[in-house]
This record gives structure tokens, sequence and C-alpha cells, in this order.
């Protein structure tokens, strides 16, 4: 039997109404906050991430889909839609119009990465940028609409951390007395860390090896090497927040795992799972990837840990898609009926159902039982000869004669 590839799942039954809540919570919500919606490609060129995420990630080093194609050209599967966002926005000339510039994305991501709870190799991925904003009401407003949209689809106890990892300046300040803390222990470090030691001593504290976890636990804070605009940012996120009413700590330990972050980074974090919602600034990244400098923030947001979430804390929603009438038919004629009654409730937004296994009446019922149909008639020849059925509420066990003309009446 040919299986789906590890790391990828089939997404039905319950779970495909619980993705469908979120995507319309995040379609209302993104209405609200005015973001437009943006779809770019699954495949892009390799260099994009190159540039974009960072030569010295565990995304880039270790975890991308990466191939040649038949005109010996680089590609990746997406391992993140960041990057693709800032090329579509350099790309397609979106810095030509008002800014700033206010965008969502919903799709799939692609890592090669060891299967685990809310961690697939197939990951899909909500997210939001503001491009064009330098002020911290930019980061307020992204963090303000991951909180809303949470609240929306029903997480709870979910902590929004917080922290600055300064601009580049301040963190050449903060590298060197990094790399003087860690040069004591440098032997402890595991190879790929050693790497980033020289490369971008930064990154060893997103490393999820328990020997430099240990390491790390005692680091000096990056928030001690902030200079006085880069504090100043940081201590203005921090009043808006409050002013906001919008609950926050500040986590010195949060670098997220991408080169191209500045200044703000943050992570939205519930019980017993990996980082839900995780983002900040990258003022960078537009000029990297080859267009004019200007300021931006966003986050990502995983949908597999989110309907996880749900149900840990049995909050998926209730589903509402039982069917309005099934019609059940003795003979062929009878069934020929119930198929043309079916179809004109549906041309009238009633959600019927008839037989399509030539089941007998009692199955027909039973059938009709376990999809929780709200009423159910059967047409037989003396139905036929009147032109009428008795419609039963499947609730009460009440039964009513309705005109075929005039079924679609009690739904009304």
């Amino acid at each position: 039997m040919i299986q789906a590839p590890r790391g990828t799942q089939d997404v039905y039954g319950e779970d495909i109404k619980i993705w469908h809540h979120i995507e319309s919570c995040i379609r209302e919500i993104t209405a609200t906050f005015n973001f437009g919606e943006i779809r770019v490609p699954i495949i892009e060129n390799t260099e994009l991430f190159l540039r974009g995420v960072g030569e010295t990630t565990d995304v880039v080093q270790k975890e991308m889909y990466t191939f040649e194609d038949k005109g010996g050209r680089s590609i990746s599967l997406r391992p993140e839609l960041t990057a693709g966002a800032v090329r579509a926005y350099i790309e397609r000339g979106l810095h030509n119009r008002p800014q700033p510039t206010k965008l969502w994305y919903f799709g799939p991501n692609f890592r090669y990465e060891r299967p685990q709870e809310g961690r697939f190799r197939q990951h899909n991925q909500f997210g939001v940028e503001i491009f064009g904003a330098s002020g911290a009401a930019a980061e307020a407003e992204v963090i303000s609409i991951g909180r809303e949209l949470l609240k929306k689809i029903g997480v709870r106890g979910f902590d929004i951390c917080i922290n600055s990892i300064g601009c580049p300046d301040c963190r050449k300040v903060y590298h060197e007395n990094l790399k003087n803390f860690l040069g004591e222990r440098i032997e402890e470090l595991c190879g790929l860390c050693k790497t980033r030691f020289e490369k971008n001593p930064l990154r060893v504290l997103d490393c999820k090896t328990p020997s430099c976890g240990e390491i790390v636990a005692n680091v000096p804070s990056v928030l001690d090497s902030l200079g006085d605009e880069c504090a100043a940012h940081f201590a203005e996120l921090q009043t808006l927040l409050t002013r906001m009413e919008i609950p926050f700590r500040v986590d010195p330990k949060i670098v997220r795992g991408l080169d191209y972050y500045t200044r703000t980074v943050f992570e939205f974090i519930a019980p017993n799972l990996p980082t839900v919602i995780g983002g900040g600034r990258y003022d960078g990244l537009i000029s990297q990837i080859g267009g004019t400098a200007t300021p931006a923030v966003g986050f990502g947001m995983g949908i597999e840990r989110l309907v996880i979430l749900l149900k840990n804390e049995n909050a998926a929603p209730q589903s509402t898609d039982a069917p309005d009438i099934f019609i059940g038919a003795m003979g062929a004629e009878g069934a020929a009926k119930s198929h043309e009654l079916a179809y004109r409730l549906r041309t009238a937004g009633i959600r019927a159902e008839s037989d399509l296994l030539g089941r007998s009446v009692k199955a027909q019922m039973k059938f009709a039982d376990k999809i929780n149909a709200r009423f159910t008639m059967v047409i037989g020849e003396s139905e036929l000869a009147q032109g009428a059925a008795n419609v039963k509420n499947m609730q009460t066990g009440e039964a009513t004669g309705v005109d075929f003309d005039g079924l679609a009446k009690i739904f009304i």
C-alpha cells in the first residue's frame, strides 16, 4: 500500500471543521485590522532563502527541500512565507502604493525535520506583515492582531513574550559579550554551535541541544547591550501594549530562529506546546533581498499546533453541518423523486441528503440518524400519487404532511 510521506497528514472529518473555523476567524480578524491577502508560490529560487532566512540558520543548513530543475536552476520548497512576501513586495511594486502595506497569507511550508506533535514536514502557516512602518506602533499592531485572533479562535491561557535583539550596531556589542562568555566553554558546545560561534553567536541561544541550553542559561542579557534608540523603541512598545491592556512579559532569551530579525522579537506560548505565534521586526530584509531599505514587522502562526491546542483545551467548535433533511425512498420512481427534491432544496440553500446506495427504508433511516438529520421523509408509491409526504422531526418525533412543492417552506 502506498502511504503518505512521513511528516505529512491528511485533514478530514472533525479536524477539517476546526481548520474551517480557524480560516473563518482569520478572514474576519484580518478584515477588521485592514490587512489584504497575498498568495505567493510554493517554490522559489533557493537564493531567496539563502539571502533572506540566513545561511547560519537551521532552516537553511539542515531543513530545506532543495532540488535542481530541468533548466539547471536551484529551486526550494518554501520553508517559510516572509521571504516570499518580501520578494513579491519588491517585484510587484507594492512599495509604490500608499504605505504602510499590510498583508496576510495562509498556506503550506516545507521543512525536513524530525516529525513530532505539532511539527510536520509539510506544515501550514498563517502570517501577517507590515511594510513601511518603523515605529513601535507597528509591532504593537501585529501583536494585537495575534492576540485577538487567538481569542476569536477560542485559545485560552497563552503568554505573550517579547524581547529586543537590537539593531546591527547593538548586536556587534552583544556578539562580543556573548563570545567572551561562550568562549570559556566553547569545547562543550555542539558541533553546529561551534560553527555558529564564529558566524553568528546569537544563534547559539536558539539551540535545542540540552547541553547547549545549560551553557546559555546564564548568558549576559541582550537588553544590556541596547543603544539608546533601540532601548527607547523597546520601551515605547511596552508602553503601547500596556495602554492597550495587552498582558506581556519580557524574556531576554527569545531571539527567534531566523537571521533577518532586528529589534523586537516576540512569541505567543501556550501550555505544553512549542511556540504558537512567533515574529518580530526585520528592517534589513527588504534591502538584503534587493529592494530599497524599508522597515517591516510580522509574524507566523502554525495551524497544526492550533488544532492540537483547541483539542487539548476542548475548545474545538461544535459541528453545525448536519443535514436539514434526509429524503428516503421506496422503489425506482420514489428514488428518482427523492434526488429531484434534494437538488431543489440544495439550490434554495437547504442542506438535503438522499440515498445513493439503494438501501432498504430501515437502513436509510438508520443512516439518517447517524448523520443527525433534523428531519426525514420517505417517498413511495402513495406519496408520489398524492404529491406529498410526511416530514418527521427527528428530535420530537412529530410528523407533518407537506406538499412536495412547498417542502422548502418548512426551513424558512
